[in-house]
């Protein structure tokens, strides 16, 4: 297993992100993308079948050494890339993609489906670029998911014959808001800019500057950015991938019906309850937008709904949980077909595989919320396979060898993915959180309550906490990060409202009842079934 690390330990408390007003252009110019010629084809040559020692550090060396003991010894190889948010691990995921994409296939004896399964691979790239990442404060390409991605090899050649892609946490939120100065998932801004004309006619679609999904946070435009260039890159994978064009439409159609939930809005009338302000944005919703049905718990509960109106807040609420659910579900729906596409033509050949993994880099933010905790989360965790990797196992060995040597003292993490992950003795953040939400699942400020209230029990103890009032420290090990209570428990829900679902289950599109089967509604016919969380 080889691990990558991009970027100092201290590097992100360093660079804390700039002031809401925005970023200066100065400031802008250094985070600019820049090509220096290191990831030519010339260069990529020069390491294939070298010895790392023999050339210089690169990240083509990792993945020659991968490549080298994939064939040589038959071990499957893998490769974690970690880092702070914009260190170029996503850069450092697709150049070893590259690297073993070429080297790996001979073209004068590679067979079409080798080059195909190449070529896909490849393609993968821009696809999930498109509907994966983002512009943020700190990076113009931040990843908001995370993935692993498994090349799987012909042991008889080693050539690759099929790959297989394990999606991690999409940042659903992104969807319905982000921070000044940021941008929704790139695919929203290339679609509304660059659309084909057929779209725009059948979706009535319009610029980005129209929808509040694309637009609240007043960054439109990227310098550096090419939204109509990654629009084509992004179609060309999806016809080198395999989607027909129907799937294709039905991707875009959903695209847009996310944002024009978006412009859905209401006002609130004499009673508190919601009602929607403009009837032209939408003729359908209103009813299942302003009422919501639940199941009465008697005799009766197969024969009878009940019903009552939402609140003003509430209706904000469900209408955002719907175009997340849409978003996420999709996401999903994407990475399964592509893997349809990437399996292997005859299952019976054993495999043996590199995998690699580029993951979200660790987030220091002036607001820090539900986001950043997950994301900090998984840093943390890598850190801790680095450490126990090598660090802790190497120094283990010397004593077992009986060899002298100085020992490197070193921090060892444990102490702060338990103050977050645990469950006993001692609750940790997430179960506290999960715990808030099921005490008061229906009230959002309630639930932030709740989840501040037990805070001074989660950290008593630990001092990588600090508890300071509506916000909260943790220690990490790249640096201090203060976080938001507030907002908190409301993120980290994880379910639709069942008239919500109701309403996808019943809808004439084919497409959406792939996205929403019947069991997800099936689910939630049991009333004693706790909310689920993202964190469950």
């Amino acid at each position: 297993m080889a691990i990558v690390k991009r970027g100092g330990r201290n590097k992100a408390k360093q660079q804390q992100a700039p002031a809401k007003s925005g970023i200066k252009k100065a400031e802008f110019d250094l985070h600019k993308k820049k090509e220096v010629g290191i990831y030519t084809y010339e260069n990529m040559q020069k390491y294939k079948g070298k010895n790392r020692l023999e050339v210089p550090p690169h990240v083509f060396a990792i993945a020659e050494t991968m490549y080298y003991h994939l064939k040589s010894y038959g071990e499957n190889q893998c490769v974690i890339i970690s880092g702070e948010s914009g260190a170029g691990k996503t850069e450092a995921a697709k150049q070893i993609m590259q690297y073993i994409a070429n080297v790996s296939v001979d073209d004068q004896a590679a067979s079409g489906n080798i080059t195909r399964i190449k070529d896909m691979v490849l393609a993968t790239n821009p696809l999930l670029e498109s509907f994966g990442c983002a512009k943020t404060l700190r990076n113009n390409n931040s990843s908001r998911h995370g993935k692993y991605l498994e090349i799987q090899f012909d042991p008889s050649n080693y050539q690759p014959i099929a790959a297989h892609i394990t999606n991690y946490l999409l940042e659903k939120q992104r969807v319905v808001s982000q921070i000044t100065n940021e941008r929704n998932f790139h695919i929203f801004y290339q679609f509304t800019k660059h659309c084909p004309p057929q779209y725009k006619q059948q979706f009535g679609l319009q610029g980005p500057e129209t929808y509040i999904y694309t637009s609240a946070a007043k960054c439109i435009n990227v310098d550096g950015v090419d939204d109509n260039k990654d629009f084509q890159d992004t179609l060309r994978a999806m016809q080198t991938i395999g989607l027909q064009q129907h799937e294709q439409d039905n991707i875009f159609k959903m695209l847009a019906a996310i944002l024009w939930i978006g412009n859905v809005s209401f006002v609130e009338d004499e009673s508190g309850n919601a009602a929607i302000r403009d009837e032209s944005v939408t003729k359908n919703f209103k009813e299942k937008y302003n009422r919501k049905s639940y199941a009465n718990f008697s005799w009766y509960e197969k024969r009878f709904n009940l019903s009552c109106s939402f609140k003003y807040c509430s209706s904000f609420f469900c209408r955002d949980a719907l175009a997340k659910g849409i978003y996420n579900n999709l996401f999903e729906w994407i990475v399964e077909r592509v893997n349809l596409s990437l399996e292997a033509q005859n299952q019976s050949v054993e495999k043996k595989s590199i995998g690699i993994l580029d993951i979200y880099g660790f987030e220091i933010f002036e607001q820090n919320s539900f986001e950043q905790i997950c994301i900090n989360y998984v840093n943390e965790k890598l850190q801790q396979i680095f450490i126990q990797l090598t660090l802790k196992a190497e120094q283990d060995e010397y004593v077992q060898e009986q060899i002298k040597w100085t020992p490197i003292d070193y921090f060892n993490n444990k102490v702060v993915c338990d103050l977050i992950e645990a469950t006993r003795p001692q609750p940790g953040l997430f179960a506290a959180l999960n715990d808030s939400i099921k005490t008061a699942h229906a009230d959002s400020d309630a639930a932030d309550q709740v989840f501040a209230q037990r805070l001074s029990m989660v950290g008593a103890s630990n001092r990588h906490f600090e508890d300071r009032r509506g916000k909260f420290i943790i220690k990490h090990y790249a640096g201090d990060v203060t976080y938001e209570v507030a907002g908190m428990t409301d993120k980290n829900k994880d379910s639709m409202l069942r008239d919500l679902l109701e309403v996808l289950s019943t809808s004439s599109n084919q497409f959406i009842s792939v996205l929403f089967p019947p069991e997800l509604l099936a689910a939630l016919t049991d009333s004693k079934k706790r909310p689920e969380t993202c964190i469950r």
